[in-house]
Protein backbone atom coordinates (compact mmCIF):
# COMPACT_ATOMS: atom_id res chain seq x y z
CA UNK A 1 0.00 0.00 0.00
CA UNK A 2 1.81 3.26 -1.65
CA UNK A 3 -0.07 5.32 1.23
CA UNK A 4 1.53 3.91 4.33
CA UNK A 5 3.63 6.52 5.89
CA UNK A 6 1.22 9.53 5.00
CA UNK A 7 -1.32 7.65 8.16
CA UNK A 8 0.00 5.67 10.00
CA UNK A 9 1.24 7.18 13.10
CA UNK A 10 0.04 4.34 15.67
CA UNK A 11 0.89 6.31 18.81
CA UNK A 12 -2.21 8.69 17.62
CA UNK A 13 -4.30 6.85 16.55
CA UNK A 14 -4.45 3.73 18.53
CA UNK A 15 -4.94 2.96 21.92
CA UNK A 16 -3.87 -0.16 23.82
CA UNK A 17 -6.85 -2.27 22.30
CA UNK A 18 -7.60 0.24 19.39
CA UNK A 19 -6.91 0.10 15.85
CA UNK A 20 -6.12 2.07 12.77
CA UNK A 21 -6.48 2.62 9.24
CA UNK A 22 -3.52 2.94 7.28
CA UNK A 23 -5.09 5.61 4.34
CA UNK A 24 -7.59 7.82 4.21
CA UNK A 25 -8.98 6.24 1.28
CA UNK A 26 -8.69 2.80 2.99
CA UNK A 27 -10.99 4.28 5.87
CA UNK A 28 -13.83 5.36 3.26
CA UNK A 29 -13.50 2.34 1.39
CA UNK A 30 -14.12 0.30 4.82
CA UNK A 31 -14.40 0.71 8.48
CA UNK A 32 -11.19 0.29 9.93
CA UNK A 33 -12.29 -2.89 12.44
CA UNK A 34 -10.41 -5.88 12.72
CA UNK A 35 -13.51 -7.22 10.90
CA UNK A 36 -12.67 -5.87 7.65
CA UNK A 37 -9.75 -7.08 6.76
CA UNK A 38 -10.98 -10.41 8.62
CA UNK A 39 -9.55 -10.62 11.81
CA UNK A 40 -11.84 -11.13 14.67
CA UNK A 41 -12.04 -8.53 17.65
CA UNK A 42 -13.59 -11.26 19.96
CA UNK A 43 -11.15 -13.58 18.98
CA UNK A 44 -7.82 -10.72 19.60
CA UNK A 45 -9.20 -10.83 23.59
CA UNK A 46 -7.96 -13.98 23.58
CA UNK A 47 -4.41 -12.43 22.69
CA UNK A 48 -4.90 -10.02 25.32
CA UNK A 49 -6.05 -12.10 27.93
CA UNK A 50 -2.42 -14.30 27.16
CA UNK A 51 -0.42 -11.68 27.55
CA UNK A 52 -2.08 -10.44 30.17
CA UNK A 53 -1.39 -13.91 31.48
CA UNK A 54 2.36 -13.66 30.98
CA UNK A 55 2.43 -10.32 33.62
CA UNK A 56 0.16 -12.03 36.42
CA UNK A 57 2.31 -14.93 36.49
CA UNK A 58 5.53 -12.96 36.44
CA UNK A 59 6.86 -14.33 33.28
CA UNK A 60 7.06 -11.13 31.91
CA UNK A 61 7.33 -7.42 33.26
CA UNK A 62 5.09 -6.28 29.87
CA UNK A 63 4.67 -6.61 26.13
CA UNK A 64 3.03 -4.85 23.24
CA UNK A 65 1.40 -6.23 20.45
CA UNK A 66 0.67 -5.25 17.01
CA UNK A 67 -1.33 -6.92 14.00
CA UNK A 68 -1.38 -5.62 10.42
CA UNK A 69 -3.27 -6.74 7.54
CA UNK A 70 -4.59 -5.66 4.10
CA UNK A 71 -2.48 -2.63 5.17
CA UNK A 72 -4.16 -1.56 8.56
CA UNK A 73 -3.25 -1.78 12.21
CA UNK A 74 -6.04 -3.79 13.33
CA UNK A 75 -4.63 -4.10 16.74
CA UNK A 76 -2.04 -2.71 19.17
CA UNK A 77 -2.16 -3.76 22.76
CA UNK A 78 -0.26 -2.82 25.69
CA UNK A 79 0.40 -5.41 28.42
CA UNK A 80 1.54 -5.05 31.70
CA UNK A 81 4.26 -2.54 32.73
CA UNK A 82 7.22 -0.74 31.26
CA UNK A 83 8.99 -1.04 34.69
CA UNK A 84 7.92 -3.11 37.24
CA UNK A 85 9.23 -1.72 40.53
CA UNK A 86 7.35 2.08 39.95
CA UNK A 87 4.74 0.45 38.66
CA UNK A 88 4.87 2.48 35.11
CA UNK A 89 2.29 0.97 32.59
CA UNK A 90 3.33 -0.55 29.36
CA UNK A 91 2.71 1.67 26.71
CA UNK A 92 1.85 1.12 22.66
CA UNK A 93 4.68 3.66 22.10
CA UNK A 94 7.12 2.48 24.49
CA UNK A 95 11.10 1.95 23.88
CA UNK A 96 12.10 -1.66 23.22
CA UNK A 97 15.66 -3.10 22.50
CA UNK A 98 15.39 -5.19 19.43
CA UNK A 99 18.57 -6.69 19.06
CA UNK A 100 18.84 -8.86 16.19
CA UNK A 101 15.72 -7.71 15.18
CA UNK A 102 18.20 -5.17 13.75
CA UNK A 103 19.79 -7.91 11.33
CA UNK A 104 16.78 -7.08 8.76
CA UNK A 105 17.35 -3.63 8.59
CA UNK A 106 21.06 -3.72 8.31
CA UNK A 107 19.82 -6.18 5.12
CA UNK A 108 17.83 -3.79 3.64
CA UNK A 109 20.37 -0.94 3.90
CA UNK A 110 22.92 -3.46 1.93
CA UNK A 111 20.06 -4.45 -0.42
CA UNK A 112 19.70 -1.19 -0.81
CA UNK A 113 23.53 -0.67 -1.84
CA UNK A 114 22.83 -3.28 -4.12
CA UNK A 115 20.38 -2.28 -6.53
CA UNK A 116 23.20 1.03 -6.82
CA UNK A 117 25.45 -1.05 -8.34
CA UNK A 118 28.17 -0.18 -6.06
CA UNK A 119 28.39 -3.73 -4.35
CA UNK A 120 27.36 -7.34 -5.38
CA UNK A 121 26.43 -10.02 -3.31
CA UNK A 122 28.92 -11.76 -5.20
CA UNK A 123 32.00 -9.30 -4.07
CA UNK A 124 34.54 -10.42 -1.01
CA UNK A 125 34.17 -8.38 1.89
CA UNK A 126 37.70 -7.98 1.58
CA UNK A 127 37.20 -5.73 -1.52
CA UNK A 128 35.85 -3.37 1.17
CA UNK A 129 37.63 -4.50 4.23
CA UNK A 130 41.11 -5.34 3.15
CA UNK A 131 41.75 -7.30 6.83
CA UNK A 132 39.38 -9.87 5.86
CA UNK A 133 42.19 -10.92 3.11
CA UNK A 134 43.91 -13.29 5.11
CA UNK A 135 41.03 -15.20 7.00
CA UNK A 136 42.02 -18.42 8.57
CA UNK A 137 39.62 -21.64 9.76
CA UNK A 138 39.89 -23.15 12.70
CA UNK A 139 39.44 -26.88 13.52
CA UNK A 140 38.61 -28.42 16.59
CA UNK A 141 42.10 -29.11 18.28
CA UNK A 142 42.78 -25.42 17.22
CA UNK A 143 44.65 -26.08 14.57
CA UNK A 144 44.22 -23.43 11.53
CA UNK A 145 44.43 -23.60 8.22
CA UNK A 146 43.61 -20.72 4.89
CA UNK A 147 40.07 -19.94 3.97
CA UNK A 148 39.42 -21.75 1.00
CA UNK A 149 37.83 -18.26 -0.64
CA UNK A 150 37.56 -15.11 0.70
CA UNK A 151 33.89 -14.20 2.38
CA UNK A 152 31.47 -12.72 0.36
CA UNK A 153 28.33 -10.20 0.94
CA UNK A 154 25.60 -12.83 0.43
CA UNK A 155 27.33 -14.93 3.09
CA UNK A 156 27.36 -12.24 5.30
CA UNK A 157 23.80 -12.00 4.50
CA UNK A 158 23.00 -16.18 4.86
CA UNK A 159 25.37 -16.72 7.80
CA UNK A 160 27.25 -18.56 5.83
CA UNK A 161 30.30 -16.81 6.59
CA UNK A 162 32.34 -19.26 8.84
CA UNK A 163 31.95 -15.89 11.75
CA UNK A 164 30.59 -16.96 14.54
CA UNK A 165 29.06 -15.22 17.89
CA UNK A 166 31.45 -15.78 20.87
CA UNK A 167 28.58 -16.66 23.40
CA UNK A 168 27.01 -19.27 21.17
CA UNK A 169 30.58 -21.26 20.89
CA UNK A 170 32.65 -22.55 23.74
CA UNK A 171 35.06 -23.67 21.58
CA UNK A 172 38.69 -22.55 20.50
CA UNK A 173 37.19 -19.89 17.70
CA UNK A 174 34.84 -18.52 20.81
CA UNK A 175 37.80 -18.66 23.03
CA UNK A 176 40.08 -16.55 20.38
CA UNK A 177 36.85 -13.97 20.35
CA UNK A 178 36.72 -14.11 24.07
CA UNK A 179 40.90 -13.36 23.99
CA UNK A 180 40.81 -10.48 22.03
CA UNK A 181 37.63 -8.53 23.45
CA UNK A 182 35.42 -9.24 20.43
CA UNK A 183 32.21 -8.80 22.07
CA UNK A 184 28.66 -9.48 20.52
CA UNK A 185 27.01 -5.79 20.29
CA UNK A 186 25.44 -5.74 23.22
CA UNK A 187 27.31 -4.33 25.71
CA UNK A 188 29.51 -1.21 25.55
CA UNK A 189 32.38 -1.02 23.05
CA UNK A 190 34.95 1.54 23.55
CA UNK A 191 36.30 1.35 19.70
CA UNK A 192 35.02 2.27 16.37
CA UNK A 193 32.96 0.30 14.15
CA UNK A 194 36.11 0.02 12.00
CA UNK A 195 38.32 -1.12 14.51
CA UNK A 196 36.64 -3.84 16.28
CA UNK A 197 35.67 -5.41 12.58
CA UNK A 198 39.09 -5.28 11.62
CA UNK A 199 39.73 -7.21 15.21
CA UNK A 200 37.52 -9.37 14.08
CA UNK A 201 38.92 -10.47 10.48
CA UNK A 202 41.85 -11.23 13.04
CA UNK A 203 40.15 -13.95 14.30
CA UNK A 204 39.98 -17.48 13.00
CA UNK A 205 36.52 -18.40 11.23
CA UNK A 206 34.62 -21.58 12.71
CA UNK A 207 33.88 -23.33 8.86
CA UNK A 208 35.15 -22.66 5.37
CA UNK A 209 32.92 -19.66 4.07
CA UNK A 210 29.96 -21.22 2.30
CA UNK A 211 30.04 -24.35 3.75
CA UNK A 212 28.00 -23.90 7.08
CA UNK A 213 25.51 -21.90 8.79
CA UNK A 214 26.70 -20.15 11.89
CA UNK A 215 24.43 -17.57 13.27
CA UNK A 216 26.99 -14.89 13.54
CA UNK A 217 28.36 -11.00 14.11
CA UNK A 218 28.54 -11.34 10.19
CA UNK A 219 25.85 -8.40 10.17
CA UNK A 220 27.91 -6.46 11.74
CA UNK A 221 30.42 -6.82 9.32
CA UNK A 222 27.54 -5.91 6.56
CA UNK A 223 27.45 -2.52 9.19
CA UNK A 224 30.70 -1.56 8.37
CA UNK A 225 30.32 -2.72 4.30
CA UNK A 226 27.72 0.27 4.27
CA UNK A 227 30.03 2.87 5.95
CA UNK A 228 32.65 2.02 3.27
CA UNK A 229 30.34 1.73 0.35
CA UNK A 230 28.40 4.98 0.89
CA UNK A 231 30.78 6.93 3.00
CA UNK A 232 28.84 7.74 5.71
CA UNK A 233 28.63 6.38 9.26
CA UNK A 234 26.30 3.37 9.63
CA UNK A 235 23.63 5.25 12.33
CA UNK A 236 23.52 7.97 9.66
CA UNK A 237 22.90 6.07 6.80
CA UNK A 238 20.17 4.54 8.20
CA UNK A 239 18.65 7.49 9.75
CA UNK A 240 18.77 9.01 6.09
CA UNK A 241 18.07 6.31 3.59
CA UNK A 242 15.31 4.28 5.90
CA UNK A 243 14.26 5.92 9.24
CA UNK A 244 13.19 9.22 8.03
CA UNK A 245 11.40 7.93 4.67
CA UNK A 246 9.64 5.61 6.92
CA UNK A 247 9.35 7.65 9.84
CA UNK A 248 10.67 5.63 11.80
CA UNK A 249 11.28 8.57 14.39
CA UNK A 250 11.81 6.27 17.86
CA UNK A 251 14.08 4.04 16.14
CA UNK A 252 17.88 4.49 16.80
CA UNK A 253 21.25 2.70 18.26
CA UNK A 254 20.83 5.30 21.30
CA UNK A 255 18.02 6.59 23.60
CA UNK A 256 18.21 10.16 24.49
CA UNK A 257 17.43 11.73 27.84
CA UNK A 258 14.08 13.03 26.20
CA UNK A 259 12.78 9.13 25.66
CA UNK A 260 14.40 7.69 28.19
CA UNK A 261 11.18 7.69 30.09
CA UNK A 262 9.91 5.75 27.80
CA UNK A 263 12.49 2.99 27.37
CA UNK A 264 11.42 -0.70 29.17
CA UNK A 265 13.10 -2.60 31.86
CA UNK A 266 14.82 -5.31 30.82
CA UNK A 267 14.66 -8.26 32.94
CA UNK A 268 16.06 -11.58 34.09
CA UNK A 269 14.67 -14.67 35.78
CA UNK A 270 14.84 -14.19 39.62
CA UNK A 271 15.19 -17.73 40.56
CA UNK A 272 12.17 -17.81 42.14
CA UNK A 273 9.35 -18.53 39.29
CA UNK A 274 9.80 -14.03 39.08
CA UNK A 275 11.51 -11.95 37.24
CA UNK A 276 14.31 -9.19 38.68
CA UNK A 277 15.77 -6.09 37.00
CA UNK A 278 18.99 -6.88 34.45
CA UNK A 279 22.17 -5.68 36.27
CA UNK A 280 24.23 -3.73 34.21
CA UNK A 281 26.43 -4.74 32.82
CA UNK A 282 25.49 -8.63 33.27
CA UNK A 283 26.84 -11.70 32.31
CA UNK A 284 24.54 -15.02 31.11
CA UNK A 285 27.52 -17.80 30.51
CA UNK A 286 29.77 -16.05 27.85
CA UNK A 287 26.67 -13.56 26.96
CA UNK A 288 27.47 -10.05 28.14
CA UNK A 289 24.75 -7.69 28.92
CA UNK A 290 24.91 -3.71 29.24
CA UNK A 291 21.02 -2.79 28.92
CA UNK A 292 21.24 0.49 30.00
CA UNK A 293 24.62 2.08 29.27
CA UNK A 294 25.07 0.77 25.97
CA UNK A 295 22.16 2.98 24.73
CA UNK A 296 23.29 6.22 25.77
CA UNK A 297 24.40 8.69 23.58
CA UNK A 298 27.74 9.05 22.61
CA UNK A 299 28.53 5.36 21.21
CA UNK A 300 31.03 4.56 18.33
CA UNK A 301 30.12 1.07 17.88
CA UNK A 302 26.87 0.97 15.60
CA UNK A 303 26.36 -2.66 15.40
CA UNK A 304 23.90 -4.03 12.68
CA UNK A 305 23.32 -7.47 14.21
CA UNK A 306 22.25 -6.21 17.58
CA UNK A 307 22.00 -2.69 18.46
CA UNK A 308 18.96 -0.53 17.14
CA UNK A 309 16.25 0.35 19.60
CA UNK A 310 12.49 0.42 18.30
CA UNK A 311 8.70 0.63 18.75
CA UNK A 312 5.96 -2.24 17.64
CA UNK A 313 4.57 1.06 15.49
CA UNK A 314 8.10 1.76 13.87
CA UNK A 315 9.09 -1.59 13.13
CA UNK A 316 5.49 -1.79 11.54
CA UNK A 317 6.12 0.89 9.63
CA UNK A 318 9.53 -0.98 8.52
CA UNK A 319 7.51 -4.52 7.94
CA UNK A 320 4.88 -3.02 5.60
CA UNK A 321 7.49 -1.56 3.52
CA UNK A 322 8.32 -5.02 2.83
CA UNK A 323 5.18 -7.00 2.24
CA UNK A 324 4.23 -3.84 0.08
CA UNK A 325 6.80 -4.63 -2.26
CA UNK A 326 9.72 -1.78 -1.14
CA UNK A 327 7.68 1.30 -1.37
CA UNK A 328 7.03 4.06 1.85
CA UNK A 329 4.04 6.57 0.36
CA UNK A 330 5.70 7.68 -2.37
CA UNK A 331 9.20 6.56 -1.51
CA UNK A 332 10.21 3.45 -2.74
CA UNK A 333 13.06 1.68 -0.95
CA UNK A 334 13.88 -1.57 -2.50
CA UNK A 335 12.43 -3.69 -5.55
CA UNK A 336 9.89 -5.77 -5.18
CA UNK A 337 12.33 -8.43 -6.55
CA UNK A 338 15.24 -7.84 -4.03
CA UNK A 339 12.56 -8.63 -1.56
CA UNK A 340 11.47 -11.19 -3.07
CA UNK A 341 15.53 -12.60 -3.58
CA UNK A 342 15.96 -11.20 0.28
CA UNK A 343 12.95 -13.96 1.43
CA UNK A 344 14.25 -17.12 -0.56
CA UNK A 345 16.04 -19.71 0.96
CA UNK A 346 19.62 -19.33 0.92
CA UNK A 347 20.67 -22.52 2.39
CA UNK A 348 19.19 -25.00 0.70
CA UNK A 349 21.80 -26.59 -0.46
CA UNK A 350 22.92 -27.45 3.58
CA UNK A 351 21.89 -30.22 5.44
CA UNK A 352 18.60 -29.01 8.09
CA UNK A 353 20.24 -26.52 9.82
CA UNK A 354 18.07 -26.89 13.15
CA UNK A 355 18.93 -25.34 16.21
CA UNK A 356 17.94 -21.48 16.05
CA UNK A 357 15.89 -21.73 12.99
CA UNK A 358 14.16 -25.29 13.78
CA UNK A 359 12.19 -27.51 11.32
CA UNK A 360 10.72 -26.18 8.30
CA UNK A 361 12.30 -23.10 7.97
CA UNK A 362 15.41 -21.64 6.13
CA UNK A 363 17.51 -18.53 6.09
CA UNK A 364 17.11 -16.25 3.32
CA UNK A 365 19.08 -12.42 3.12
CA UNK A 366 19.02 -11.65 7.10
CA UNK A 367 15.65 -13.13 7.20
CA UNK A 368 14.34 -16.65 8.53
CA UNK A 369 11.63 -18.14 5.71
CA UNK A 370 9.53 -21.06 6.38
CA UNK A 371 9.61 -23.54 3.78
CA UNK A 372 7.74 -26.44 5.35
CA UNK A 373 4.74 -24.81 7.68
CA UNK A 374 4.01 -28.73 8.38
CA UNK A 375 7.44 -29.21 9.91
CA UNK A 376 7.03 -25.82 12.28
CA UNK A 377 4.58 -27.72 13.92
CA UNK A 378 2.67 -24.40 14.38
CA UNK A 379 0.80 -21.79 12.58
CA UNK A 380 1.60 -19.63 9.37
CA UNK A 381 2.07 -19.66 5.78
CA UNK A 382 4.90 -21.28 3.43
CA UNK A 383 6.85 -18.03 2.65
CA UNK A 384 6.78 -16.47 6.03
CA UNK A 385 9.59 -14.91 6.72
CA UNK A 386 10.96 -12.92 9.73
CA UNK A 387 13.30 -13.05 13.10
CA UNK A 388 13.25 -12.38 16.49
CA UNK A 389 16.02 -10.38 19.13
CA UNK A 390 17.74 -12.04 22.04
CA UNK A 391 15.78 -10.03 24.49
CA UNK A 392 12.31 -11.92 23.63
CA UNK A 393 11.11 -9.82 20.61
CA UNK A 394 9.95 -10.99 17.62
CA UNK A 395 8.14 -10.38 14.21
CA UNK A 396 6.82 -11.67 11.01
CA UNK A 397 5.75 -10.82 7.77
CA UNK A 398 2.98 -13.57 6.03
CA UNK A 399 2.49 -12.28 2.07
CA UNK A 400 -0.11 -14.95 2.30
CA UNK A 401 -2.33 -13.37 4.83
CA UNK A 402 -1.28 -9.88 4.25
CA UNK A 403 -0.24 -10.07 7.64
CA UNK A 404 2.40 -8.13 9.70
CA UNK A 405 2.72 -9.00 13.48
CA UNK A 406 5.12 -7.81 16.09
CA UNK A 407 5.42 -8.64 19.98
CA UNK A 408 8.05 -6.54 22.24
CA UNK A 409 9.10 -7.66 25.50
CA UNK A 410 12.25 -7.26 27.22
CA UNK A 411 13.19 -10.90 28.96
CA UNK A 412 16.40 -13.06 28.85
CA UNK A 413 17.40 -15.58 28.87
CA UNK A 414 14.06 -17.46 26.84
CA UNK A 415 10.91 -15.81 27.23
CA UNK A 416 8.03 -18.22 26.78
CA UNK A 417 6.16 -15.55 24.65
CA UNK A 418 7.36 -15.81 21.72
CA UNK A 419 5.73 -19.37 20.73
CA UNK A 420 2.36 -18.37 22.24
CA UNK A 421 2.07 -15.50 20.38
CA UNK A 422 2.00 -17.17 16.84
CA UNK A 423 -0.87 -19.29 17.45
CA UNK A 424 -2.74 -16.42 19.27
CA UNK A 425 -2.56 -14.31 16.23
CA UNK A 426 -3.60 -16.95 13.58
CA UNK A 427 -6.54 -17.90 15.61
CA UNK A 428 -7.78 -14.58 15.12
CA UNK A 429 -7.77 -14.76 11.13
CA UNK A 430 -11.63 -15.85 10.55
CA UNK A 431 -11.13 -15.22 6.66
Amino acid sequence: MKTWIKSLIVAALVTCTGYAALTPAAQQRSASTPESVGVSTERLGRLHQAMQMFVDRHEAGGIVTLIARDGKVVDVHASGFQDVESRTPMKTDTIFRIASMSKPITTVAVMMLYEEGTLLLTDPVSKFIPAFKTSTVMSADGTTTPARRGITIRDLLSHRSGITYGFLNNGPVGNAYRKEGIADGLTVMPTSLADAIDKLAAAPLVSQPGAAWNYSLSTDVLGRVVEVVSGKSFDVFLRDRIFVPLGMTDTSFEVPDAKVARFATAYAPDGAGGIRPMKDPESFGNAVFSPGVSYKPGKKYFSGGAGLTSTAGDYARFCQMLLDGGTAGATRLLSPKTIELMTLSHTSDLPPVGGLLGPGTAFGLGVQVTTDIAATQTMGSNGLYGWSGIYGTVFWVDPKEKLVAIMMVQRYPGSPVAAAFRPLVYQALVK
